[in-house]
């Protein structure tokens, strides 16, 4: 071979691997995102995700490939969704709410997974401990203050002695608050009376089972009863008893009064950890993370169609007062 030639085939050869070294370096990142149902709360994480990543320099349609499913809160669906994802080998899976991530982390075993408004990661098993993400998984916690709750219920009604659950035992985030509530209510003097509801149809039923039953009901941050609570607020109203909320945006839709976080909030706490493990950080050397800061949303016209009067020191105190 000649010189010449040698020379010739030495430039191809640079030529083509800077082609390829420029292609992998503009290649978008892939961030799938699963959600387990359409509601305020989760609809606010997702966008506080993405807003994140957009401001960290990845935009969809540039630089980022964005893909979103709900699982329109079927189980089954979540982890037909999962499966897709996994075969589709994103960057990065984010899964909001604990069906969709315990879907993610059955599925999609080699994938990137940040979980995000998951109550209980530990008893969901998506990971070993708080301080021990897998070598794949990890995410932010919404863990209710449930003790907090408990005790603003009472501030709001002094006179209340039963407090009404509902809530679908086949959520492993609603069974673990569902176990906190009943070990906080008796130091707050409330007895529980609980309402199951398995699916969105059934949560009316489960409504109505508890009227006569209780001076109040609380509704935890249960997936398949946020999804259908305007039937809650619909009864609740017409038999007066009080509704309280785990999350602030059900304050919004008619709850009296939550004491919680802000989802968007949580959505761009999880952004971060996406973005870290776009830049090239492993998930093991993430812990989960929980949400510290809480804050007040009441909603006075709503506490008064329940027949309930929110005192001026709770309305004072309130981060948001809904209209």
């Amino acid at each position: 071979m000649s010189a010449r030639l040698q020379s010739l085939l030495l430039c191809l050869l640079c030529i083509f691997t800077f082609a390829a070294n420029t292609q992998a370096k503009q290649a978008p990142k892939h961030v799938a995102i699963t959600q387990i149902v359409e509601h305020p709360a989760l609809d606010a994480v997702r966008k506080g995700v993405k807003d994140v990543l957009r401001e960290a320099g990845w935009s969809e349609g540039d630089n980022l490939k964005w893909d979103y499913q709900s699982a329109q809160g079927a189980t089954a669906t979540a982890s037909q969704i999962a499966k897709k994802f996994a075969g589709d080998q994103p960057d990065i899976i984010v899964a909001i709410a604990t069906p969709s991530a315990q879907a993610a982390v059955a599925s999609a075993r080699r994938t990137n997974i940040v979980f995000s408004a998951v109550t209980d990661p530990v008893g969901a098993k998506l990971v070993k401990a708080w301080d021990q993400p897998s070598k794949h998984v990890t995410g932010v916690s919404d863990l209710t203050p449930i003790d907090l709750h408990l005790a603003f219920i009472k501030e709001a009604m002094p006179e209340a002695k039963s407090l009404g659950l509902i809530y679908n035992p086949g959520e492993a985030n609603s069974v673990a608050l569902i176990k906190l509530v009943k070990q906080y209510a008796p130091k707050n003097g409330l007895s529980i009376v609980e309402a199951v509801s398995p699916k969105s149809a059934d949560v009316q039923t489960a409504a109505r089972s508890l009227l006569g039953k209780v001076d109040a009901i609380y509704l935890p941050t249960d997936n398949t009863v946020i999804s259908a609570m305007e039937g809650i607020i619909k009864i609740a109203e017409q038999a007066k008893i009080p509704v309280f909320a785990g999350d602030t945006d059900s304050v919004k839709r008619g709850a009296v009064a939550a004491l919680g976080f802000n989802y968007y909030q949580v959505g761009r706490q999880t952004g971060l950890i996406a973005a870290e493990i776009l830049k090239g950080k492993s998930p093991k050397d993430i812990p989960v993370q929980g949400i510290e800061k809480t804050e007040l949303f009441v909603n006075p016209d709503a506490a008064s169609r329940m027949g309930l009067t929110l005192s001026a020191d709770i309305i004072a105190r309130a981060k948001e007062v809904v209209k």
